[in-house]
């Protein structure tokens, strides 16, 4: 796997090398593809910076910075994905901490890189499934995202930019998952327009879409891994708790490569054509004209920074 920034991480503070030993890695069955969504497994439900005190610490460093994420209360899978930077109760995140067991608690840690220690450990969790990658893409921008909570709780329906080794830490969850050309189930204008602008304001869950998704149910060591733009969802019950154990724990360790940036560029490109009453094929349908689009799109972006003052989204 090519990385975009291995001198960056070389210098990173060492903690997470020094207590994770090359034992911890992500497997996949033959014909793992960064193309296709699937499950994969992992140990890195072991590893000593996934356990839930020294989450709390990280916590703590990075609500310090704005990056911590709290669900509005009463959300569904169908609810806008939508969250707030501080609980709805105002609490500290010393007590959302003492009472994560409660039923419905839902933090989640954003950016985990931004920690120098954690910046390490995401890449080493990429590093790993250097061979089942077998540089299929090039690899850039590597973030993590934690998710934190007790049953009943749900992360709702949405799609991202990045490329996803989903991985589930401790309890369980089920993750449903479509795949990333359905379009059907998101419609290929409005990807264009998330990619473009950020918008999820028309990715919307319907009941027609709900029977197309997988659905992986998933304990620690389980995994799946899926394309940019696949939607996806998650839900827990608290069927599996006990009085010791209701916490909840996955990592999305997630990335751009190559192959993303190219079909932001195609996006960008796409959603001028239909301004224009075109209605063009979505990245990779059409090899030869996405190598058409690219430029058109590169060329689209630079003329909105300079003349609009855009800031595109992160991939570009």
């Amino acid at each position: 796997m090519a990385h975009g920034n291995a001198t960056t991480i070389d210098v990173l503070l060492d903690e997470a090398s020094a207590t994770a030993p090359k034992t911890y890695r992500v497997t996949a069955d033959a014909g793992f593809s960064m193309q296709r969504l699937g499950p994969i497994r992992h140990n890195y439900h072991r590893h000593p910076l996934m356990q839930l005190d020294r989450l709390e610490q990280l916590a703590h460093s990075l609500m310090a910075t704005g990056q911590c994420r709290f669900i509005v209360p009463g959300s569904t899978d169908a609810s806008k994905f939508d969250h707030h930077s501080g609980p709805a109760d105002g609490r500290s995140i010393a007590d959302v901490f003492q009472r994560i067991q409660e039923p419905g608690s839902w933090i989640a840690l954003y950016n985990v890189q931004t920690d120098p220690v954690y910046g390490r450990f995401v890449w080493d969790v990429l590093g790993s499934a250097e061979r089942i990658v077998q540089d299929q893409e090039r690899v850039f921008d590597v973030r993590g995202f934690i998710f934190i909570s007790a049953p009943p709780s749900v992360t709702p329906f949405h799609i991202d930019r990045e490329h996803n080794f989903w991985l589930q830490i401790r309890g369980r969850k089920t993750l449903g998952v479509w795949d990333h050309r359905d379009r059907e189930t998101v419609a290929a204008s409005d990807v264009d327009e998330f990619i473009s602008s950020g918008s999820l304001d028309n990715v919307h869950l319907t009941d027609a879409a709900r029977g197309r998704a997988r659905h992986f149910d998933c304990g620690p060591g389980d995994g799946v891994y899926f394309p940019s733009t696949s939607p996806h969802m998650t839900h827990t019950d608290a069927s599996w708790v006990t009085p010791d154990d209701g916490v909840v724990i996955s990592i999305g360790v997630v990335f751009y490569s190559d192959v993303t940036r190219r079909n932001a560029y195609v996006h960008a490109c796409n959603s001028v054509l239909r301004r224009l009453g075109v209605q063009p094929v979505a990245p990779g349908a059409r090899p030869w004209r996405d190598r058409l689009k690219y430029p058109l799109g590169r060329g689209v972006v630079a003329l909105r920074r300079r003349f609009r003052g855009y800031t595109p989204p992160p991939g570009f």
